[in-house]
């Protein structure tokens, strides 16, 4: 930048002065939406006419600034199809589209951009144009994001003069990082930072990424916009809980969680640049912060100063949920939308009379529809009488339909087949899984025939241990409760009795000891420790990869450790063969764990 040129940190002074002296005085403050909207990857048309809809709304509403979230013209994770160049090629059609529907509003929304090489980028439209864009910085590449995979990234730091008043945008994980195009931002002049993301939940996400927010806006002494996609993809949900916070890294208004939501705000720019005005911190701009200003090109928006005020806005805030009520609204919004976006109607369950399959079909219920799901129970020989009228209350408590379809010919005629290979050998665990997976056919015969969605009700304790049977009571289109442990199987049970006010999930499915019922007397303490020692085991050795030694110190039984820690590692291959289901634990299986099938290494080798 020459010497000639107006530094960016002065030119954001001089506009507030400048407005104070137009305005009287006093700047009319920045109005400001937030369309937190469910885009699916790949819907162009539907991505963009959910768009465009925002638009119209935020035009009406005689908005100056509306966002949208990180990729929603295409759906985020987009993962492969980012390698095919007619996909490109339509999400650039589709933000020219949207492009004609701007007229005096400033558009945030993000596409992927082609430019000599593809950028996760973020557009600025206003009055029919592309005024500018913004080039993701930090790409992440961890856990389930694999964005260096597809992605150069950025390397400037546009300032957007919009109704004279300095903005900057970031996207997702800019704004996860201290030193980020932020504080560069901010140091170049920016009241305004608006940051449009794709960030998925885990169960304490939301309140670890409003602290981060808070600490953002507070170190750049500026207010931060805060827009999160909000739905289900695949294994991941999105939460919304799009935010605002004023420079002093408090939160004035939150969206919705696990809903789609449009948020409206007036951004008092007065009091930020007067906060930034007195904070020192501002004056000792480190040297990589000032050899990164150079960067800060300035882009010109809308350049004419704000009209008259409109009418003052209703506050619209809402609290955060709590743990419970969070977890099991991301698993309702992760089964509707997994449903729903490929296509299917209805789903079919199989009712054990257990809490999983309870649970699942609660879930089901009310992601759906009670006309939406079918229950089937296949009692078997060793199938309790208690278990069939559980699950048959359970049906009845939902409204959904209940089809009671036995399998003891079935198992007869496997066990008769067998006769001859099997001779000379004691019943053992390959007659129990000849029963679950006679009900994975009956279940996969009706999903043909009907074209329902199987929804399989294996819990996270069981898929780590390898708990669960292979084209059995694994098999299935979706497991909605794959990485939830059992022990909070349970309490979101419980959880979902109290909000009903009544049992909706028997009261005697809550108390028998859980059981698969595939011999006599059979529970799952035969197989397993108990759930309240395995689950913390599994956390430890699973999640946060600690050793066995590290476990033990933890106060529980090497033995234990030792064993539940071989199942985990043998168990491999099964889990590689199982369905997508939803991400709720800040490490799930398959996206976050990634180990090969064929692997020797066993920590415990020193034992063996």
């Amino acid at each position: 930048m020459s010497s000639g040129d107006l530094r960016l940190q002065e030119y954001g002074y001089l506009v507030y002065y400048a407005l104070l002296q137009q305005h009287g005085g006093k700047l009319r403050t920045l109005r400001v939406g937030i369309a937190q909207i469910n885009p699916t990857v790949g819907d162009f048309t539907g991505n963009t006419r959910k768009i465009i809809e925002s638009v119209k709304r935020a035009t009406a509403m005689e908005l100056d600034i509306v966002t949208l979230p990180e990729m929603a013209i295409t759906g985020y994770p987009p993962e492969d199809l980012l390698l095919k160049p007619h996909f490109i090629r339509q999400n650039r059609e589709s933000l020219n589209t949207i492009a004609e529907h701007t007229s005096d509003i400033a558009v945030i929304v993000g596409f992927i951009d082609s430019d000599k090489d593809t950028y996760n980028a973020a557009a600025i439209l206003y009055d029919g144009k592309l005024a500018g864009v913004y080039h993701k910085h930090f790409l992440p590449n961890y856990g389930v994001f694999d964005e260096n995979r597809y992605f150069q990234s950025g390397s400037e730091y546009p300032i957007l003069i919009i109704r004279g008043v300095c903005v900057g945008v970031t996207i997702c994980e800019d704004m996860w990082y201290e030193a980020g195009p932020a504080l560069i931002q901010s140091h170049a002049g920016a009241s305004v930072l608006i940051n449009i993301g794709a960030s998925p939940y885990h169960a304490g996400k939301g309140s670890y990424r409003e602290r981060m927010l808070a600490t953002r806006a507070s170190d750049s002494a500026a207010i931060l916009v805060h827009n999160n996609m909000v739905g289900g993809q695949d294994e991941l949900v999105f939460d919304g809980n799009s935010l605002i916070i004023n420079e002093k890294g408090e939160v004035i208004t939150r969206a919705k969680q696990f809903e789609e939501d449009f948020l409206v705000a007036d951004l008092d720019v007065e009091s930020v640049l007067r906060h930034q005005l007195h904070d020192p911190r501002r004056r000792k701009a480190t040297p990589w912060v000032r050899d990164r200003l150079v960067r800060a090109i300035r882009i010109e928006v809308s350049d004419e100063c704000p009209a008259g005020a409109g009418p003052p806005l209703l506050p619209a805030s809402f609290e955060r949920l709590d743990e419970l009520t969070e977890i099991y609204s991301a698993l309702v919004l992760g089964t509707r939308d997994y449903v729903r976006k490929n296509g299917f109607e209805k789903v079919v369950i199989g009712l054990s009379g257990g809490i999983d399959s309870s649970l699942v079909a609660a879930v089901a219920v009310d992601a759906l529809g009670a006309d939406n799901v079918i229950g089937v129970s296949n009692p078997s020989r060793y199938s309790s009488p208690g278990s069939v009228s559980d699950a048959e209350a359970l049906a009845r408590n939902l409204g959904v339909r209940f089809m009671v379809i036995p399998i003891e010919k079935a198992f007869t005629s496997y066990l008769d087949m067998l006769t001859e290979p099997f001779r000379d050998t004691d019943p053992d665990i390959t007659e129990e899984n000849l029963q679950a997976r006679i009900r994975g056919n009956i279940l996969f015969a009706l999903s043909n025939k009907f074209g329902w969605l199987v929804l399989a009700c294996s819990n996270k304790s069981e898929t780590a241990t390898g708990y669960t049977t292979l084209y059995g009571d694994m098999a299935g289109g979706f497991i909605p409760l794959k990485d939830v442990p059992k022990t909070m199987v349970i309490e979101l049970a419980k959880h979902k009795n109290r909000q009903a006010g009544w049992d909706v999930i028997p009261a005697a499915v809550l108390t028998k000891p859980p059981s698969a019922e595939l011999r006599p007397g059979q529970k799952d303490t035969d197989s397993l420790p108990p759930y309240e020692v395995l689950d913390p085991i599994l956390k430890a050795y699973v999640e946060d990869d600690m050793t066995i030694d590290g476990i033990v110190a933890m106060g529980f039984d090497r033995s234990t450790v030792t064993r539940v820690a071989r199942m985990v590692d043998s168990s491999e291959y099964k889990r590689r063969q199982s369905a997508p289901g939803i991400k709720i634990t800040p490490r799930d299986f398959g996206r976050d764990r990634r180990l090969p099938i064929t692997n020797r290494f066993r920590e415990d080798a020193q034992d063996t």
